[in-house]
């Protein structure tokens, strides 16, 4: 018999089921604990780093009389070395020169020295014994040479308790060899972690940790234990960081040891070896090392403050600046807040308050509240970016809808700030209902509120404000209010309720909605405004339509009125181009001629729908979409600019803004369309940023109002959103087994300025629509490993700035009127930067930087062949005649 099946025979019939030491032997072993930080795909040679080594001698104290499986084992580090984990020249190593007393410190270096007794039961540590008055640091080191030693000899799960916390492993044990798998998601430990509420938006992460023991004469001979951590940007992940741990420990000798200290009780051993021990958990201990030049909340506030002025909101400085503000407010007392937003003045404090909720922090918030006060119109701009800000919030609290709710219940002096709370509630209902929140109090509340408020509501405003913040909820719940209202509901209220249906997933919407939206379609029950009816086909063929639902779809294009007409061809022409999942359906239908005719496919008319690709990555995808709809005499009733992101599993509404018009007809003494005769004056503007509707804008209210605001116009773009967004908001916090703790954050601000206007020149019978959205992104992550006398890390940034215009310009002298759109996008600047660093407390530092720079082209974005031949000839016009607006 082979002696390695005696081996395993002896471990399986004989007196432990752990790792058990031979009486009065000293184990003489060579430890090293490694770390690497670098990005996901380079090789660990150039990586910042540090190793630890050290010799490690190890003896047995005790053994249980009554149960050999019960061991009582002395371990103790010397002779303690700190190097750089790869070779580098003196000049750039940051321990060259420096003794290990100097780098760790004499009282740290005599606690790591000291020896450490662990109880193992079936080769499970049952209790860690050391010096209580010893730094939380070196405990954990000590902790991690601990953990090493906790084995079983059979292949198997279960819960375990190490430096880590409690986790799942899995052992798989094949001859001398022991393999075990700790799951690192499973662990329960207290480290703080949080992450964007869009998937898109976040951060993927995959951690794994593998440890191989190689045993001989019934002990440890060698132990490989490696833990990997990789974070990477889900929108780029080419942008991303790993950490890599590994331990060493390795047999050297065996040696002639101390006899064993006879006792019956371990409290018994430990007393007489040193009454000082105390017993401890192996789970690591909570530590952080202190930054002792940090410059406080005012003085950073002082540095970046210039760059937070209004002027300079749509450059990636702006964006920098207000991650790092977000940072440091998050480390910040309730007072040292208030004292920085006390202190500013008007121009910068808009900015000021969108950090400061950005923070999340119950500090942050605490002193955001405060300070506004609901009762006084006059800090409305404040109020504003305070609740747009919570709009965005990438992981509100429940604190946080609670409060809102208090101060929607409560006295408001502005009638916009009461809608605009109630819409924010509505995207945080949403937010925390996504994070299986939907039962807690708050929430509950919240959706009560809404829902009860909506059932009672009269005036049309107040139902608007109730269908916004649904359209933010999406509810299940809401969806036969919303059908409702679509159905029933007048003009603008009914198009509301048809816009928040379109809004949730296919898989909400049922039979019932169906059947509703065909019946608003087809005018089954009262005529409605084309804008809603175009909205019910968008919904119907949008959601798995039936091949009867299709095809009378098609077979009423002919009977619309005229712009309708050509709006729906646009928009079947736009599913078939674009592979959209009813094309196969629609294909289906138009192999019937009585469906497919020249009659119905030749309607004259100037409104479009057109869907394009922005960019097609191997990460994530984007698409602009831009639909326009005008009434017979060529006044615009809808424009609609779409950009959505998504990737395979997930989609985000990145931006909508939507123009829409009504009752204009008199100001060129043109006829109204059916069902449209009675609309008042109204144009205005709604915008949805990152899947958050924000609060309407209104550009005129009536034609006493139009008119003032015709002769006053002065063509400038009216603003709809301008300040600073948190999009991406990534921590974790790790410890590592071999001791030190570390963490990955990731962070991306968004400095956005959007408005949108519209201009009459009843001279030259044109009309004229402008989008701007100006953006500057800045992302910044940092991954960082902190010991207690080192520090390694790297940083990543990445920023860029662009701005696309949507404009539409419609001359409406004859029929067809001339209508150009166009969507241009600047020159975009991009930037990457990437530094690698070691530190040690003294200041001595080790970087290593490498940046990239280059610039996207700008360029039109191409839309469908009728428009280029219109933009020619409106432009070609426009050049003859000359002559300015209004």
């Amino acid at each position: 018999v082979s002696s390695k099946m005696l081996f395993v025979f002896a471990f399986q019939t004989g007196h432990t089921t752990g790792p058990s030491l031979n009486n009065d032997k000293l184990y003489k072993f060579a430890y090293t604990a490694e770390v690497y930080v670098d990005q996901v795909k380079a090789s660990l040679q150039k990586s910042a780093g540090y190793r630890i080594s050290c010799g490690v001698d190890v003896n047995l104290l005790w053994r249980n009389p009554d149960n050999d499986d019960d061991q009582l084992v002395k371990i103790t580090m010397k002779d303690v070395q700190v190097e750089n984990v790869n070779e580098r020249p003196a000049a750039k190593n940051i321990f060259t020169g420096r003794s290990t007393e100097k780098i760790i410190g004499r009282d740290y270096l005599e606690a790591l020295q000291r020896p450490m007794v662990i109880e193992l039961v079936r080769g499970k540590v049952k209790t860690f014994y050391s010096y209580q008055n010893e730094p939380g640091f070196t405990q954990n080191i000590k902790r991690g040479l601990a953990s090493l030693f906790q084995l079983q000899l059979h292949s198997g799960s279960s819960h375990e308790v190490d430096i880590s916390g409690k986790c799942s492993t899995t052992y798989h044990v094949r001859q001398d060899q022991v393999t075990k798998v700790k799951d690192l998601d499973s662990c329960e430990t207290d480290k703080k972690r949080f992450t964007s509420h869009s998937r898109i938006l976040d951060v993927g992460t995959k951690a794994t940790s593998a440890t191989v023991y190689v045993l001989e004469d019934s002990f440890i001979k060698s132990i490989k234990a490696e833990e990997n951590f990789v974070f990477v940007l889900n929108y780029r992940r080419k942008t991303g960081a790993k950490i890599v741990s590994k331990q060493r420990l390795e047999l050297k000798s065996v040696q002639a040891g101390m006899g064993l200290i006879a006792a019956k009780q371990v409290a018994a051993v430990i007393k007489t070896l040193d009454p000082n021990y105390v017993a401890m958990s192996l789970e690591a201990e909570p530590v952080k090392s202190e930054c002792k030049k940090c410059p406080s909340l005012s003085e950073h506030w002082k540095n970046i403050r210039e760059h937070m002025h209004p002027d300079k909101l749509s450059k990636p400085e702006a964006a920098k600046s207000f991650l790092s503000f977000i940072q440091n407010i998050r480390k910040a007392t309730k007072e040292e807040i208030l004292k920085i937003i006390k202190s500013e003045n008007k121009e910068f404090l808009p900015q000021v308050v969108d950090a400061v909720t950005s923070a999340q922090t119950p500090e942050s918030l605490e002193a955001i509240l405060e300070f506004l006060d609901f009762k006084d119109a006059s800090t409305f701009i404040l109020q504003e970016r305070f609740l747009y800000a919570c709009g965005f919030a990438s992981h509100p609290s429940e604190t946080l809808l609670k409060s809102l709710t208090e101060k929607f219940k409560g006295d408001v002096a502005s009638e916009e700030i009461r809608e605009t709370l109630v819409i924010v509630m509505g995207a945080l209902i949403r937010k925390l209902c996504d994070r299986e929140g939907c039962k807690l109090p708050a929430v509950a509340e919240a959706k009560r509120l809404i829902l009860n408020r909506l059932e009672k509501a009269n005036k049309d405003d107040n139902v608007q404000m109730y269908l916004l913040a649904l359209k933010n909820a999406l509810l299940p719940e809401a969806i036969p209010v919303l059908l409702k209202y679509a159905e029933s509901g007048e003009g603008p209220i009914s198009s509301l309720a048809a816009t928040a249906l379109q809004r949730y997933d296919p898989s909400f919407l049922t039979k019932e909605v169906k059947e509703t939206m065909n019946r608003i379609y087809h005018q089954t029950r009262k005529v409605h405004e084309k804008t809603v009816r175009t909205t019910a086909a968008a919904i119907i063929l949008n959601s798995n339509p039936s091949y009867m639902e299709v095809k009378n779809i098609l077979l009423s294009i002919g009977e619309l009125p005229m712009e309708m007409n050509k709006y729906m061809l646009s928009m079947i022409q736009d599913i078939l181009h674009f592979e959209m999942p009813a094309s196969k359906t629609v294909r289906q239908v138009l192999k019937d001629m009585r469906v497919h005719n020249y009659d119905r496919f030749s309607k004259m008319g100037s409104s479009s729908a057109y869907t394009g690709y922005i960019t097609r990555g191997p990460d994530v995808s984007s698409t602009y979409s831009l639909d326009i709809l005008y009434s017979g005499s060529g006044i615009l009733r809808r424009s609609n600019m779409n950009i959505h992101v998504f990737d395979r599993s997930t989609e985000l509404h990145a931006i909508q803004v939507v123009i829409e018009a009504q009752g204009l007809e008199s100001i060129i003494a043109a006829t109204p369309d059916e069902g449209e005769e009675n609309l008042d004056s109204f144009a205005g503007m709604s915008a949805i940023l990152f899947d958050f509707q924000l609060r309407p804008v209104t550009f005129f209210q009536g034609y006493g109002d139009l008119m003032s605001k015709m002769l006053s116009a002065t063509g400038d773009p009216m603003n709809v959103v301008k300040g600073l967004v948190l999009l991406t908001d990534f921590l974790q916090e790790m410890q590592l087994q071999s001791g030190p703790t570390a963490s990955a954050e990731f962070l991306g601000g968004l400095a956005i300025d959007i408005s949108g206007g519209m201009e009459f020149s009843l001279w030259y019978r044109e009309s004229k629509t402008n989008v701007k959205n100006r953006v500057a992104m800045f992302i910044a992550g940092n991954t960082e490993v902190d010991s207690f006398f080192v520090k390694t890390g790297m940083e990543t940034t990445l920023e860029t700035e662009t701005a696309l215009d949507f404009i539409s310009t419609v001359q409406f002298s004859q029929y067809p009127f001339l209508v150009c759109m166009q969507m241009d996008r600047v020159d975009s600047p991009f930037r990457t930067h990437m530094t690698k660093y070691e530190g040690l407390p003294s200041g001595r530092r080790y970087t290593a930087r490498r940046g990239r720079a280059a610039t996207l082209a700008g360029n039109e974005y191409p839309l469908h062949q009728e428009n280029s031949n219109m933009c020619k000839k409106v432009f070609g016009a426009k050049a003859d005649s000359g002559g300015g607006w209004f």
